[in-house]
């Protein structure tokens, strides 16, 4: 079965090659790579060996006197356009705060960038400063080697302005400060009003509504869906269903907390969405040949009216949508007797650790973090800030977007339970993972129910109990 997949991800495109240019400060090694048109990647210097010890970075930070040495920092981060656009005027802001300090930028979509990082990572080969997911910690820097403790540049870095259990989120197991988080997020819908206007549906609060559209919108056209679902964002909602029918987290302490029966339970929801035509088969979405749903065009033109997706994403979607009414929904409220779902840091800012200027790199940080200036340029391209002052900033000046924010705070009232960190173990989401063989198996008719299910459970248990 898994071969069936592999094979059905290599003729459908699936895995985009995003370039993504090795570097951190130190001697200059171009690495060539192709990216697409609309993501732009900046060839920066290559990794030299790595830093120096703990130690002497540790006494290298002990004092912020206020100098730094000239030097050329690299910075990667994933995203949509806009967020690119913002975090480039960013830079040039922290150029021009810090004269000598030249960054250079490594940037792209999403789909394939995982994929180059963990490459990145463990070659030693990264960006100084890099965007990163909270689960990377746990990834790739369990044994507090592959970042930059930031509590060595406390000096630098204003930590005082995050709330000290976001901080905790974003520890290496030997209790160093990995990364800092910039916001907390989790999955929400959004619905295009403007298409549901026109096939004269209600926004749907329900199951049995969001059912109802699908006959609505099969009806209007049979290239009409009132939601989209890739393979993880499926993964994502059917645990979103289990734990509101169950209220029990998906995972606990290492261990998977839904038996085999009621994972099937999970995947016949999600089946029965795409029967009832609520959501577009995997090969409908893979034959609409975009990398991901904010460059489909059926989601531009309102053809897929409805998306699970991430409430810092409001922008990305919305702005891809041009000229059509996007608007956060609300969570289905009968789909059990809990308010299913989690939230989580959203991303962080580590500082790899082959960095050879790790204090300009946390001036970096800090700048990106905290400084007033930047964030009025950010604003919320990243979520709602959780740095006091960026929030307090950019919210006096209206800044914030209000999607952004209005989603924000609807999956943070809502949501119940907690998210073990390997759920996002790229052996599970990635696009070769486990959870796109499992939703993917299923949609293609590789899969029974019963086989997807075992499928798995056998892959989440494998991986959490490494």
């Amino acid at each position: 079965m898994k071969k069936d997949f592999l094979k059905r991800v290599m003729a459908t495109g699936l895995v985009a090659a995003m370039a993504l240019s090795t570097a951190a400060c130190g001697d200059s090694a171009d690495e060539a790579a192709d990216a697409p048109a609309a993501d732009t990647t900046t060839d920066a210097p290559a990794a030299t060996e790595a830093a120096a010890s703990t130690e002497e970075a540790s006494d290298a930070a002990a004092t912020d006197d206020g100098s730094y040495e000239e030097c050329t920092l690299t910075i990667s981060w994933w995203g949509g356009d806009s967020r690119h656009e913002a975090t480039l005027a960013a830079i040039e802001a922290f150029e021009a705060a810090y004269p000598g300090i030249h960054v250079e930028p490594t940037y792209a979509a999403w789909d394939g960038w995982e994929e180059k990082m963990a490459t990145a990572f463990a070659a030693g080969t990264a960006q100084d400063v890099n965007q990163i997911n909270w689960n990377w910690i746990t990834q790739y820097d369990s044994d507090g080697t592959a970042f930059v403790n930031l509590n060595d540049y406390a000096s630098v870095i204003d930590m005082s302005q995050i709330d000290s259990a976001y901080l905790d989120m974003c520890t290496a197991s030997d209790g160093s400060q990995a990364a800092l988080p910039v916001s907390m997020t989790g999955r929400i819908f959004y619905w295009d009003k403007t298409t549901f206007d026109e096939i004269g549906c209600e926004i749907p609060t329900t199951l049995e509504e969001l059912k109802a559209c699908g006959e609505a919108f099969a009806a209007y056209g049979d290239d009409y869906y009132p939601l989209a679902l890739g393979e993880y964002d499926r993964m994502i909602l059917m645990v979103y269903y289990l734990e509101s029918v169950y209220g029990t987290d998906w995972v606990t302490d290492g261990q998977l907390n839904y038996t085999v029966d009621q994972v099937a339970e999970g995947l016949q929801f999600i089946q029965d969405l795409e029967d009832a035509h609520v959501i577009p088969s995997i090969a409908t979405i893979a034959g609409d040949g975009a990398a991901s749903l904010d460059q489909n065009q059926n989601w531009i033109d309102g053809h897929y009216a409805g998306i699970f997706e991430w409430d810092s994403s409001a922008s990305k979607f919305s702005a891809a949508a041009e000229g059509r009414e996007i608007i956060v929904g609300d969570y289905l409220t009968d789909l059990g007797d809990y308010q299913g779902g989690y939230a989580k840091v959203s991303m962080c800012w580590a500082i790899a650790s082959s960095c050879q200027h790790p204090k300009e790199a946390a001036l970096l940080v800090n700048f990106l973090m905290n400084n007033e200036e930047a964030a009025t340029i950010l604003g919320s391209e990243r979520g709602v800030p959780v740095s006091q002052i960026a929030l307090k900033t950019a919210n006096d000046a209206g800044l914030l977007n209000g999607q952004v924010v209005e989603a924000n705070g609807k999956v943070l009232a809502w949501v119940q339970n907690s998210l073990d960190p390997k759920f996002e173990d790229s052996q599970l989401k990635s696009s070769d993972g486990v959870y796109y063989d499992v939703m993917a198996g299923l949609s293609y008719g590789d899969y029974t129910v019963e086989e997807a299910a075992q499928t798995l459970v056998d892959g989440v248990t494998s991986v959490i109990s490494q």
